[in-house]
């Protein structure tokens, strides 16, 4: 039964997915098709026109297996190994960076965060 749901729910997703790439296609958009489904996901989820519920197992499952959908990709890699060997110092380099960089903003909001909540809990004590 909860394969029934996941697999239901996975269907929904790409619903979506597929009204993004209609739009795209559509109004010729610069902004790819899964990008536009992904923002309408987010604000058919904000205004509570889809629950969470509706789609939390089936987002959960393609979370999990997101490493997986990208091997293909990464094999494909493969076939241009002259232009990884050109530059492929200075895609090594960006791609440290820009994790690094990721890493500090991502650490940076969590701490602002904390003390946001945390200053808010002792005035809330406070009063």
């Amino acid at each position: 039964m909860k394969f029934l749901i996941v697999f239901l729910q996975i269907c929904f997703l790409y619903i979506f997915f597929f009204i993004g790439n209609a739009i795209h296609d559509f109004f010729h958009l610069a902004l790819p098709g899964s990008i536009i489904a992904l923002l309408l996901l987010f604000i058919c989820l904000c205004l509570k026109i889809v629950p969470v519920k509706w789609i939390e197992n089936g987002a959960g499952f393609l979370l999990s297996i997101l490493m997986l959908l990208f091997v293909p990709t990464t094999v494909g890699i493969m076939n241009y190994s002259s232009l990884l060997s050109i530059h492929g110092a200075l895609l090594v380099l960006a791609v440290l960076l820009s994790t690094f960089i990721s890493i500090a903003i991502a650490g940076r909001a969590g701490q602002f965060f904390e003390k946001a909540v945390q200053k808010r809990r002792d005035e809330k004590e406070c009063s």
